[in-house]
């Protein structure tokens, strides 16, 4: 018998496949669907910052109803009254998932800066929440902001959300950190109990004839899987933190990958999307068959097979390597 069994933070999950946080999640026959086909996990989808800094507004507009000035500032914020629910919907939202399935319900705040973060953690950790997951998701345009400064933020961040709560906290991180290593030891000491790599950056393309920018939504590929690979098998066994790779896993293969490279579980979205939420189904049957003939009894025994501290050739895994890949790809174009 195949154990697919795996541990990612302090909760026991019946495999690796998580739903990851998307719209797809904020359905309850969604929900009730990706259970029967296997997912082990919800991640629900993200409260954004915005969404905060809007509700704030509204309620100034209400106390300040007839007086002669008006909070310009809301004119400046992004149309996400009609994205989901809102703070006080989605801890409803937390409760209906919760009602709806036995699988572990990760709730997802999506924000940089502590404001009140630190409240809304706490009030969806009551609302029935087993996990949280911060979504660190944000583009530094100001030139005066160090790097430095901005991984302070984080950590400081991280540390308060955490330090208020008594469920675990996973930290969903960009890829794009002068040292990526670093920032994860400096998550580890500030308490996150997880780290889910990487978020997939949703940026606008430009419309030459209309002079604007336009949303442009791509879906994954597991094309972008290796860089995840990449850094899970250099941090497996150095940091802490479980570790969780997003974007890329649409195989049983993949998530073959991520567990070899040292990953608790493997998250996905546009599977799901392209695919359907039955789609868990088939990757978990043919995840049991690829085991099965390469003689795998569970999950454990492959876990961080392929990571940097267990691999014969860490140089791979460094520059050293790089050009051996390009001479490599010249050889096999003659």
């Amino acid at each position: 018998m195949i154990d697919l069994t795996t541990q990612y933070m302090s909760l026991a999950l019946k495999n690796p496949l998580v739903a990851s946080a998307s719209p797809l999640t904020e359905s309850m026959d969604n929900l009730r669907r990706l259970e029967d086909s296997g997912i082990a996990a919800v991640v629900l989808p993200s409260l954004f910052e915005e969404q905060l800094a809007l509700e704030s507004v509204l309620i100034d507009r209400d106390l300040s109803r007839g007086a002669d000035e008006f909070a310009e500032a809301i004119t400046y914020l992004p149309n996400v009254e009609s994205y989901n629910t809102g703070p006080e919907g989605y801890l409803e939202l937390i409760h209906r998932a919760k009602k709806a399935v036995v699988i572990p319900v990760i709730a997802s705040l999506n924000g940089t800066t502590p404001g009140g973060w630190v409240r809304y953690a706490r009030e969806m950790e009551q609302a029935g929440a087993d996990a949280i997951e911060l979504n660190l998701y944000s583009i530094e345009t100001d030139p005066r902001k160090s790097g430095d400064t901005v991984e302070d933020r984080y950590c400081e961040l991280v540390h308060q959300v955490k330090a208020g709560l008594q469920i675990p906290v996973a930290v969903k991180l960009s890829p794009f950190f002068s040292s990526m290593a670093h920032m994860a030891r400096r998550l580890d000491d500030a308490g996150a109990d997880a780290l889910v790599l990487f978020n997939r950056f949703y940026q606008a393309d430009f419309d030459i004839e209309n002079l604007e920018a336009a949303p442009h939504l791509v879906l994954s590929d597991p094309c972008e899987l290796p860089l995840r690979l990449h850094w899970v098998a250099i941090l497996c066994g150095s940091v802490r933190p479980s570790l969780a790779i997003t974007g890329g896993v649409h195989r049983a293969e993949d998530v073959v990958k991520c567990m070899m490279a040292g990953a608790e579980v493997a998250m996905m979205t546009s599977a799901l999307i392209q695919n359907g939420v039955r789609y868990p189904h088939r990757i978990l049957d043919d995840l049991v068959l690829w085991m099965t003939e390469h003689e795998y009894e569970s999950i454990e025994q492959m876990h961080g097979s392929m990571s940097y501290r267990a691999a014969p050739n860490p140089g791979a895994f460094e520059r050293s390597n790089y050009m051996k890949m390009l001479s490599s790809y010249a050889l096999r174009m003659r």
